[in-house]
Parts: structure tokens; C-alpha cells; sequence
């Protein structure tokens, strides 16, 4: 087993756990922030399985098809989902939920059928670059930068308006029950902190190379991500809800 092979199974496992935790909230809770962040880690271990059989049997076409599509177009707009619901509220988040899944739909489709200008090196990690045409990369483009922009924008916006005593939203349809401001402000610094290590892959190519930069990026963003929410979640007590009115606990802008 290489060192890459190791790094791509921990990402997988911890995004399994970070997705067992979110779904065991929303099924206790049904808050729609939580069934959104349980896709994006799903589709987190999808592209980290991915990465694990490539660097373990050598790369091939579908590895690099499911890896590309699951961790750099579809994977992070999910993510920035959950912030969505959580700043903007039900109505916003709604109509976001029915873009994205066509977004997702498209580029899942787009990416699968689209012609590789050269065949897979089973040695040699593949870029998007080297192997697509504009619009997969395209699609990549808008899939992770947009959404990384807006979760890091918004656990930073989050943290400091916790810090302040005010509610972490942009609507009045929000409310929360806050144990401790500054661990939760803490948390939704990891947050931010972990989406920035998610994009620093490139960063680390030169000196690790770009298998292993991507591998390492992987699991330390999945990690911190992970802790963040854990950390967020120990900040909170349970907010209790009327039969008539569901109350939406706004604990952070990418975990509850």
C-alpha cells in the first residue's frame, strides 16, 4: 500500500463518518442544511474511493471520470448548499436545491460522455487539463469556486456575528440556542479554514507532486471540515419546536 493509497482510504472514511453524523441529525431533526451536507460528504467518499482504487490499481478512464465529477464539479456546490439554507432560509435554499440538481444532473452527464483527448495513464495522475475539452472544465470551474467563495465567506460572516450576540443569518425566520459564542465562532473558523485547504492542492504540487499534494489536501480539508462540525455541534442545545412552526436552530454557515 503507497502512502497515497492510505491518504485517499482515511479521506474516504472520515467523509463516511461526517456523513453517518449529518444524516443521523437530519433524521432526528429534518433540517434540510444537514440531508444537504450528508450528499456532499457522500459524494466526498464517492471521489475519494475513486482516488483510493486509482493510486492503488493504476488510473483508468472511469476512475477519472467519477473522480472528477464527484470531488471537482458536484461535490462542493452541495457543501455550500447547507450554508444556503442556513443563511438565506427554506425559500432561498428551495430554489437553489432545484438548480443545483439540474446543475448536477448536467455535469454528471457532460462529464461521463465527454471525449478524452488522450488515453489515461494508469502511472501518472491525470489532470482535466490534459484530458478534457473546455466544458468539463468549464463546469469545474463554476462547481467549486463559487460555492468555496461563498462557504468560507459565510463561516467567517457566521463566526463574527456570533461573536457580536446576533443571529447568524441573513432572515428573521432563523433563530438558536447557543451554549458557548466562542466555540461556536471557533468552529465555524475550522470551516473556513477547511475549505481553504480543499483548494491548496496546487500549492503543495511542486514539492509533493500532484497525486500526493491532492491526497494530503484531501484529508486535511475532510478533517478539519469534520472537526468544525463537531466542535459547532458541542456550541448548541436543541431548539425546541411548536407542531405548527419549524424553528431553524443557526448554529453556523456550513454546520449545524
Amino acid at each position: 500500500m503507497t502512502l497515497n493509497t492510505a491518504l485517499a482510504g482515511a479521506s474516504a472514511l472520515v467523509a463516511i463518518a461526517f456523513a453517518l453524523s449529518t444524516w443521523d441529525r437530519w433524521l432526528r431533526r429534518r433540517r434540510p442544511h444537514e440531508l444537504a451536507w450528508t450528499i456532499a460528504m457522500v459524494l466526498f467518499a464517492i471521489a475519494s474511493i475513486a482516488l483510493w482504487w486509482a493510486e492503488a490499481r493504476g488510473w483508468s478512464e472511469p476512475s477519472f471520470r467519477i473522480f472528477f465529477a464527484f470531488g471537482a464539479v458536484i461535490n462542493v456546490p452541495w457543501l455550500g448548499l447547507g450554508t444556503v439554507y442556513l443563511l438565506a432560509g427554506a425559500r432561498v435554499g428551495n430554489i437553489v436545491t432545484r438548480w443545483l440538481i439540474g446543475f448536477s444532473g448536467f455535469a454528471l452527464g457532460v462529464v461521463w460522455v465527454a471525449p478524452l483527448s488522450q488515453a489515461v495513464d494508469p502511472n501518472t495522475f491525470p489532470t482535466a487539463k490534459d484530458l478534457f475539452g473546455a466544458l468539463p472544465r468549464m463546469l469545474a470551474a463554476v462547481g467549486s469556486a463559487i460555492p468555496a467563495v461563498a462557504i468560507f465567506a459565510g463561516a467567517i460572516w457566521s463566526a463574527w456575528r456570533v461573536m457580536r450576540g446576533r443571529v447568524p443569518a441573513v432572515t428573521t425566520a432563523a433563530t438558536r440556542n447557543v451554549r458557548s459564542a466562542r466555540l461556536l465562532a471557533f468552529g465555524n473558523v475550522l470551516i473556513a479554514l477547511g475549505t481553504i485547504i480543499l483548494s491548496m492542492s496546487g500549492t503543495f504540487s511542486g514539492r509533493l507532486g500532484k497525486d500526493t499534494a491532492f491526497a494530503v489536501t484531501l484529508l486535511a480539508g475532510v478533517v478539519v471540515l469534520f472537526t468544525g462540525f463537531l466542535v459547532a455541534s458541542n456550541a448548541t442545545r436543541p431548539v425546541k419546536t411548536s407542531t405548527h412552526v419549524y424553528v431553524r436552530e443557526m448554529l453556523t454557515s456550513a454546520t449545524n
